[in-house]
């Protein structure tokens, strides 16, 4: 079968570089059998202009002006639900990612929001445009301050925090950092962080079709971190963890990182089974656990977390219907909730119904995103459910 190229990959003013690099596999897309499980694994579909099986039937008709005019796959959450099922094998998921890019590569029309967010990590080196050297604001209320944390960009350290933005700018979710450093201190762990220094990790670019502005990025984060010679870098955000893990390596040499990348799950779950955690208090909580997406589906950590819970005294995990690789997005993921933040609200209050027919007092999650979106949806749904990080449990174990 001949597979029409896009009109806009053929366009003078892109380069052709750029074009080779951001072009899906066009006969796999031809693949498709049009069975319809991507548009039944998306969580979006329903707000969608043209459902994901839509779409790829539409390319093969040559109607992608159609497509890029819509707002299709600026609603894709990026959840990779659709990509791990598709019988075919087709990259679902990073099609409608190069969608964006090359809407943005032609200079069209993106959502205001995203061009804000691009804007503000030019000129702020964080999401939100705050002033960068506020990185470690969420330690202000933490008393006393630990003098580990006073020790900014300290060398050797056991483990360097990569707090991410949303734990250093959004109050909701102050408590996951403060939670962990105290687990560390605690713990008896040497740490430091990177402070002002820590610039975004640049995924929400990176998913918002602005690859080409991740380089950036990643070289002064990498370099940063080699300077301080860690044992390993930890991150609470799944997306930062996956940015360092899986799409820093298309811009820098990861090879010789000189450390090792971990999630807090999996940095907690080694400190548990090396008698470095200390449990002293019972959670006599039933609790269900939420994957998140850049943690499960896109990385493949799914053991750590559990583990982790399940070794906290008095907790018992009950799983939700949907879990590990099938585990339903909970709406926070791909820029959605920059773009139609009512989408975002109703993935999550889907997701919160799963939770509640477990009968679970307690959501557990391991990702601030989730957990900002997960309790905004409790809030709105008046659901009476604790939504907590893992990071949170495992410190409330510890006597915290």
């Amino acid at each position: 079968m001949t597979v029409k190229l896009p009109e806009i990959l053929t366009h003078a003013d892109i380069d052709s570089e750029f074009i080779k690099e951001v072009e899906p596999a066009w006969e796999t897309l031809a693949t498709c059998i049009q069975c319809g499980t991507c548009s039944a694994s998306c969580p979006a579909n329903d707000a969608m202009d043209y459902s994901p099986r839509q779409v790829w039937e539409m390319m093969r008709l040559g109607m992608e002006d159609v497509i890029l005019s819509s707002r299709t796959f600026w609603l894709c959450t990026q959840c990779y639900a659709c990509q791990v099922r598709c019988p075919r094998g087709i990259d679902i998921a990073e099609t409608m990612r190069h969608l964006r890019e090359w809407v943005v590569n032609s200079d069209g029309e993106i959502p205001a929001a995203l061009g804000q967010m691009r804007d503000a990590v030019t000129a702020s080196h964080n999401i939100l445009n705050e002033d960068n050297e506020h990185r470690l604001i969420w330690s202000d209320n933490l008393e006393p301050l630990p003098e580990q944390l006073q020790q900014v960009q300290k060398k050797s350290a056991e483990v360097l925090f990569y707090t991410g933005c949303v734990s250093s700018f959004y109050p909701q979710t102050y408590s996951i950092p403060q939670a962990l450093v105290q687990i560390l201190e605690k713990a008896g762990v040497s740490y430091t962080t990177m402070g002002g220094e820590e610039w975004c990790c640049g995924y929400p670019l990176y998913g918002g079709g602005m690859k080409d502005r991740v380089a950036d990025l990643a070289r002064h984060n990498v370099a940063r971190a080699q300077e301080l010679a860690p044992q390993m870098l930890v991150a609470t955000c799944p997306s930062c963890y996956h940015t360092w893990d899986h799409i820093y390596p298309e811009f820098v040499d990861t090879t010789q990182l000189g450390f090792e990348l971990l999630h807090a799950s999996q940095l907690l779950a080694r400190l548990i089974e090396e008698g470095r955690i200390e449990f002293t208090a019972e959670v006599p909580w039933v609790v269900t656990y939420h994957d998140p997406c850049d943690l499960g589906r896109k990385t493949g950590v799914y053991d750590a977390p559990r583990q982790v819970i399940r070794s906290v005294p008095g907790v018992e995990l009950v799983e939700m219907a949907s879990c590990r690789e099938n585990s339903m997005c909970c709406g926070g993921g791909g820029d959605v909730a920059m773009t139609d933040s009512t989408v975002t609200e109703g993935i999550a209050a889907r997701r919160l119904a799963q939770a509640a027919d477990t009968g679970a007092q307690a959501i557990i999650s391991s990702c601030q995103q989730c957990k900002r979106t997960l309790q905004q949806a409790a809030r709105a749904t008046r659901t009476r459910v604790r939504v907590l990080d893992i990071t949170e449990l495992v410190w409330q174990a510890m006597g915290g």
